[in-house]
């Protein structure tokens, strides 16, 4: 499928960057980051322009963001229940939801980009939950910038090594998630041993 998409996007450009970002937002298995990166290699080489290829997939993933929140606060909870019945989906929406109780518009920032995986989850839950939204929203934008900027750049970049790149950022970004992880697990330990001290 990977191949077929990449096929598309000399015919079909900006069209088919847009709307990759957009589904990726919904859940959607597409390789939307491999795609911008493949989209700044073609802006390298002069069959795209990179500031619309760069507008169009923000303008893609923004729109995707803003209609999972209100497919969850319209569906609510019962809806999560409905759409997210298999043990991986009932994990995932699990994870979004308690990133999203201790952190705020912060945990909506960072699974624009850090642990995009949960972005979809995390736009679901977010409306199911009531966030308000223009704390949703600016803090989406805000995280989509760096995720279209990050991507479509080092393609424009690094437009020779598109297949290494992207071997070499999802490596990346495992280790990014998995350090950050790490650290907030260690403060929250800290933070933990130290209120049970004072508790002695």
């Amino acid at each position: 499928m990977t191949e077929y998409l990449l096929s598309l996007v000399p015919l079909y450009g900006l069209w088919m960057i847009g709307i990759t970002t957009f589904l990726s937002c919904l859940a959607m298995p597409v390789p939307a980051s491999f795609l911008m990166l493949t989209a700044g290699g073609f802006a390298a080489g002069g069959d795209l322009i990179l500031w619309q290829t760069g507008t169009v997939a923000l303008a893609g993933a923004v729109a995707g963001d803003q209609v999972g929140f209100g497919i969850g606060r319209r569906g609510g909870t019962a809806l999560i229940s409905r759409l997210f019945g298999t043990p991986k989906r009932k994990k995932l929406i699990a994870d979004a939801e308690n990133m999203l109780a201790k952190m705020g518009g912060v945990s909506i920032f960072l699974t624009r980009w850090l642990f995009s995986p949960l972005g979809p989850y995390m736009n679901i839950a977010s409306g199911a939950l009531h966030m308000k939204w223009p704390t949703f929203f600016a803090s989406g934008v805000m995280g989509e910038v760096i995720w279209v900027t990050v991507y479509v750049g080092l393609g424009f970049l690094f437009a020779d090594s598109i297949s290494d790149l992207a071997t070499m950022m999802g490596n990346a970004s495992g280790f990014i998630a998995g350090l950050a992880v790490t650290i907030g697990l260690g403060v929250w330990i800290v933070k933990r041993s130290k209120k049970n001290q004072e508790q002695i």
